[in-house]
């Protein structure tokens, strides 16, 4: 196949790519929101215990996106470009690296998960429920590695909605299985919180089952037994050059969030409960966004490999309008049902009273984060990567995490000076980023991109 044969096949519209990568962002976030209400019916404690496990969890396997950021931008572009076989040599490739990171985190959260919850400043009366709950979280990370990964590859051969029913399937067993081993069921035993960690490795069991058939019936991939430990370089190399610097801006991101969260310990185990649950309702209201800019870079990573630079550029300020648009409405929506919505996690009068105030600063906080998770993605499948990271690391360090403590703490504004705190840093890096989109400053590093595609 051609680069021309390439650049004519019709594409999907950008829709068509979103709405199961929606669904399926959904169900992930939904799955926290419920892990977080079975956790909190049992005690605000252990709902505290749930969130800082799982934000512990989520913050170790950010070491993944060091290769899993560069997978999909890398495919794309050879898509797009008409290198189905360095297509087919990323995705077998990627397996190995996954193998070696996912192991590396799954330990990492097992043997230090103590001082892990120590560092985050966990209170006393959490810490007991939260450590055994991180080391039983550790074994599901490899598998997860695995499933993203394998994801990845799929969304980037445009289906999506074949990847949808993969997840839809891995994250209802996860449920089905939650309730009963975390609540008992006839001559099951109570497990509590290690009964979710249970239920979430046997469902990433059968995601990885039902990946490797779509990746054979769909798209003609059969990994054998090496592709899962060996690290291939050449292949290795373009992916990381994308990951690397898309993976920093991220940890650099998850690791001053983690610094606010540290903060909240401080405010006590109360702020630590409204800080979890608020968070909760707004990963849901967040997730438009998300989907939305990764379905712009996937469509903006073909383009890019067949030199559709214009296309490219009206495709991400359309997105973006819309984006923004929609953004406003559903987390102005969420900010007026935010005490029944809290109300579904607890019944503290004060926890409810403090979140939904939150919920309201929120509505300025999404609409920052919609400028950072479109253009960001739009900026990474065009090989512009380096920018978002030195324009990014400073707001996020200074901005996000010390205005955090500076706003909460030393000001004593709690936990609506951390709201604050977020709002400031997403401007400040959407309005960057937008304005790099808007100059074409990517113009160059997308040109660099389609000469590396060229065969060798």
């Amino acid at each position: 196949m051609t680069a021309a044969a390439t650049s004519s096949a019709p594409r999907p519209h950008i829709f068509t790519l979103a709405w199961p990568l929606l669904i399926e962002l959904f169900l992930a976030v939904a799955l926290g929101v419920a892990g977080t209400a079975l956790a909190a019916r049992m005690s605000d404690t252990a709902g505290a215990a749930f969130a800082i496990a799982n934000q512990i969890s989520v913050t170790l396997f950010m070491l993944f996106r060091i290769i899993g950021s560069g997978i999909g931008v890398v495919v794309t572009q050879n898509l797009g470009g008409g290198r189905r076989d360095m297509a087919n040599k990323v995705a077998l490739s990627m397996l190995g690296a996954s193998t070696w990171l996912g192991a590396f985190t799954a330990l990492l959260a097992f043997v230090g998960a103590d001082w892990l919850l120590r560092l985050m400043h966990t209170p006393a009366e959490v810490l007991p429920l939260a450590t055994p709950l991180l080391q039983a979280l550790a074994p599901a990370m490899l598998f997860d590695a695995w499933n993203a990964s394998m994801a990845s590859v799929m969304r980037a051969h445009l289906r999506t909605r074949d990847t949808l029913t993969v997840l839809v399937a891995m994250h209802l067993s996860h449920v089905a299985l939650a309730v009963p081993l975390m609540q008992g069921w006839g001559p099951l035993p109570a497990m509590g919180l290690p009964g979710f960690a249970l239920a979430l490795l046997v469902s990433r069991v059968i995601g990885l089952a039902l990946h490797l058939l779509v990746w054979r019936r769909h798209l003609g991939l059969a990994p054998v037994a090496g592709d899962w430990w060996r690290l291939r370089r050449r292949e290795l190399a373009d992916v990381l050059h994308i990951g690397i610097p898309a993976a920093a801006e991220n940890i650099a991101w998850r690791v001053s969030f983690m610094a606010s969260m540290a903060v909240a310990g401080l405010l006590g185990a109360q702020s630590l409960a409204t800080l979890a649950y608020v968070h909760q309702i707004g990963s849901v209201v967040v997730i438009f966004s998300l989907a939305t800019a990764f379905a712009v870079e996937i469509m903006v990573g073909h383009m890019i490999g067949a030199g559709e630079l214009r296309d490219a550029h009206r495709l991400v300020r359309s997105a973006l309008g819309r984006g923004l648009v929609i953004s406003g409405l559903i987390s102005g929506s969420v900010a007026l049902a935010g005490p029944w919505l809290l109300g579904l996690f607890t019944r503290d009068p004060a926890i409810i009273a403090s979140g939904g105030a939150l919920l309201w600063l929120a509505v300025l906080l999404e609409l920052g984060r919609t400028f950072n998770l479109v253009v960001i993605n739009a900026l990474r499948a065009a090989g512009d990567v380096r920018y978002p990271v030195m324009a990014g690391a400073a707001s996020m360090f200074i901005v996000l995490a010390g205005g955090s403590w500076l706003l909460g703490v030393h000001f004593g504004l709690g936990l609506a000076g951390l709201w604050i705190a977020y709002c400031a840093d997403e401007w400040i890096r959407g309005l960057l980023m937008w304005r790099r989109w808007s100059v074409q400053a990517w113009v160059p590093h997308a040109r660099a991109a389609r000469r590396r595609l060229r065969p060798q």
